[in-house]
């Protein structure tokens, strides 16, 4: 069974410690402690995984983040990607061919991945949905730590 990992990008990112970065891959661009955690789960046990960005959509971690943005799906007037484009990136990325996809991110990024892939025969998993940060973090933290990938 194929899985695909979507990571939920991060508000922290390199330019906010360095702002001389420069276009920086998207594994690299986002620097806070949930995305890192993620990332390593993402790393191991994905088949493929992409990250989620409000500005950008579902990006491969090789795509280059040109700047700093400040986007979020939490505030329509900074004008968050489209439900339609995400959709259209599902199908062109063929992301709609994996059996799983497990949403690695706060329920708002959860409810954009159902929506993105509605239609597709996609089952859409969040196994940290609903739980503190530190306890999400300490879930991904615990099944790498054991080698397990959740349970879907």
């Amino acid at each position: 069974m194929a899985t695909l990992v979507v990571v939920s990008c991060g508000k922290t990112k390199i330019w906010d410690l360095n702002p001389a970065a420069g276009p920086t891959a998207a594994r690299n661009a986002y620097v806070g402690g949930p995305f890192r955690v993620n990332k390593e789960y993402a790393e191991r046990f994905a088949d493929r995984w992409v990250i989620l960005s409000a500005k950008y959509g579902f990006i491969d971690p090789d795509f280059v983040i040109p700047e700093n943005y400040d986007v979020t799906f939490k505030d329509h007037r900074t004008n968050p990607i489209g439900i339609d484009r995400l959709r259209q990136q599902v199908r062109e990325m063929g992301l709609y061919k994996f059996d799983k996809a497990i949403v690695l991110g706060g329920r708002i990024y959860f409810e954009v991945c159902k929506k993105a892939f509605e239609g597709f025969n996609v089952k859409i998993y969040a196994p940290t949905v609903g739980l503190p940060l530190g306890k999400a973090m300490q879930k991904v933290r615990e099944a790498i730590r054991h080698n397990r990938l959740f349970d879907c």
